[in-house]
């Protein structure tokens, strides 16, 4: 049987790697949205469409007639929490509706979310957060994208479902949710000045309880949930399926780097960062790298959020295993992974 993906949010963390992964399966036809062009080969064929604009989404979208599939992993930040209800509900809507309308054979919606769901950005909240749990205090545009998809599907020809993962982890340029590609830079520049690599962040961030996912464990997981009749309109927490805490892992990343371990010091990355750009195409040119601008290489903003969390971030992953998803990888093993292929990219040196 025919398959047929459309990407929404393709150049984008979670996005890219999703597209890599079902063009290695050879099986699926495949289609990205995304606003920017892509910067990677790739077989799938690309739309740059702007969700926002209801008309244009509809003249781009109302072609693509024969999709199977939808995975939506689009996102647009807003300076305040309460205003991301509004777009990201919309870009929803503008993508699924002429989409669904003009392809009479979809089959699956797939949405992705995130543990904000349950307040993992607000502080302290109950862990390890269950799917069963509700929504911390609303607004929170995850649960407007939930509901607008439950009761869409009612008498719908589809099914949908939706993954929370913690702090995705891969390479995408500009991407404002990475903490990868800030802690790669991080230890770069601070190497660079002849600096100990540091934690940055808050002692208490330090010793908390943390978790993350892969991107590519994630794209497994989408598809899985896009093909199994046992993830039909069901939610699921997902992560590599570990808990760490920064100060156990924060040596390996040294010994990655050929680097010595600092003591903690909280600063603020936005600020301390915020002038290395000249430092950073120093050390591009020295080192040969690709020539990616400063801007679109690391998000100091999310970085300082990360290591600002200082208390538990756990989630229970039961009920995706249960239900019949097995996977798993060590969070330690997969940041040296990612970061010897930000170095195979000519990333970083």
């Amino acid at each position: 049987m025919k398959k047929k993906a459309v990407v929404v949010g393709a150049m984008g963390v979670i996005g890219r790697k999703l597209v890599a992964h079902l063009s290695e399966l050879g099986d699926w036809e495949i289609v990205g949205l995304s606003r920017r062009a892509p910067d990677f080969e790739s077989r799938a064929t690309f739309i740059s469409v702007d969700l926002l604009d209801r008309a244009e989404a509809e003249a781009k979208l109302s072609g693509l007639d024969d999709v199977t599939h939808i995975f939506y992993a689009a996102f647009q930040a807003r300076p305040k929490w309460a205003d991301h209800g509004v777009p990201n509900l919309a870009m929803l809507v503008n993508s699924v509706e002429p989409i669904a309308a003009a392809s009479k054979g979809l089959q699956h919606i797939h949405l992705v979310q995130g543990n904000k769901i349950y307040g993992s950005h607000l502080g302290p909240f109950k862990t390890p957060a269950r799917e069963e749990d509700p929504p911390h205090m609303l607004p929170n545009f995850y649960w407007d994208q939930e509901q607008w998809l439950r009761a869409n599907q009612i008498g719908a020809g589809w099914t949908w479902s939706a993954l929370r993962p913690q702090t995705v982890c891969g390479f995408a340029l500009g991407n404002p949710m990475n903490i990868t590609t800030c802690i790669a830079v991080y230890a770069t520049i601070s190497k660079e000045l002849g600096l100990p690599l540091r934690f940055p962040g808050k002692p208490g961030a330090w010793e908390a309880v943390y978790q993350v996912c892969d991107s590519q464990h994630l794209a497994n997981a989408m598809v899985w949930c896009g093909e199994s009749e046992a993830a039909q309109n069901e939610v699921f927490n997902i992560t590599n399926g570990d808990f760490f805490r920064w100060k156990n892992v924060w040596s390996g990343f040294a010994k990655f780097f050929d680097m010595e371990v600092g003591d903690v010091q909280t600063i603020s990355l936005t600020e301390f960062m915020a002038d290395k750009e000249p430092l950073w195409n120093m050390i591009v040119e020295k080192y040969g790298l690709q020539p990616i601008p400063y801007k679109d290489v690391a998000a100091w903003p999310f970085a300082d959020y990360v290591f600002g969390t200082d208390w538990d971030v756990m989630t229970d992953t039961l009920k995706l295993r249960l239900h019949g998803f097995p996977d798993c990888l060590r969070s330690d093993e997969m940041f040296t992974r990612i970061f010897q292929e930000f170095r195979d990219m000519k990333v970083i040196p």
